[in-house]
């Protein structure tokens, strides 16, 4: 079975004379994965997220998703492929402050054109799954950090994505909420959802993923699978 995602030797300039933000990486991610990328700040996590969600493109190589070769779409198609098969969270929530809750979960699916009473019967059923529909006529700024959260999940979910990216899920909450952050992320890879995690935080990685691949200088540096517990089953350490 072909990779869901998969990048193939893929290398990302910002300024030429500069090192690489990620440099000839290499990785392939299967359906129904939850994968943490790991690392230090600057060393291309976000980066490499932000290429698989089309919002950057690669100086050279190849990223694919769905089979679809993301990096080779005009703006159009990429802006139609964002809407339809990736979903993304962010450390910051990135809500919009003048639209209630229910507002900015729908707003997704009003852009990729569903009809409205599939797009509120969607919203309406993660806003219960996640447990936030008695907050769904409030606005973010009343919100919690952890409530944020889940709406921010809500909305990255909306249109059924093939990949969910998370960039640094639980680096704008305290430790408890993030736990019932990464709890839930847990329960939604275990119902099929393909997830990649971007985190500087090995506790995180090892407890929500299954599989932690650590990334330094642009490179991928060892790519493990972990059994229960967090400890790794397999490992490929790369040069």
């Amino acid at each position: 079975m072909d990779p869901l995602v998969q990048l193939e030797n893929v290398t990302k300039r910002y300024d030429n004379g500069a090192a690489p933000a990620v440099d000839n990486v290499s990785l392939a991610v299967a359906a129904g994965e939850a994968v943490a990328i790991m690392g230090p700040s600057g060393s291309g996590k976000s980066t490499l997220l932000n290429l698989i969600a089309g919002m950057d493109r690669p100086t050279s190589g190849a990223v694919r998703v769905g089979g679809e070769r993301v990096d080779l779409l005009s703006e159009t198609a990429v802006a139609r492929f964002r809407r339809r098969q990736v979903g993304m969270i962010f450390q910051f929530f990135n809500l919009l402050d003048d639209m209630t809750v229910a507002d900015n979960v729908l707003l997704p699916a009003q852009l990729a054109g569903t009809r409205t009473a599939a797009a509120r019967q969607r919203a309406a059923e993660l806003l219960a799954t996640l447990r936030i529909a008695h907050r769904r006529d409030a606005y973010p700024a009343r919100l919690s950090g952890g409530e944020r959260q889940r709406v921010a999940i809500a909305r990255a979910l909306i249109n059924r994505p093939a990949v969910l990216l998370a960039d640094e899920p639980t680096g704008a909450v305290d430790r408890a909420t993030g736990d019932e952050i990464g709890a839930l992320l847990l329960e939604l890879n275990a119902a099929g959802q393909t997830l990649i995690l971007v985190t500087h935080n090995p506790d995180l990685a090892v407890r929500y993923a299954h599989r932690v691949v650590e990334i330094a200088d642009g490179r991928v540096t060892s790519d493990a699978v972990l059994a229960d517990g967090g400890r790794p089953a397999a490992e490929r350490t790369l040069p």
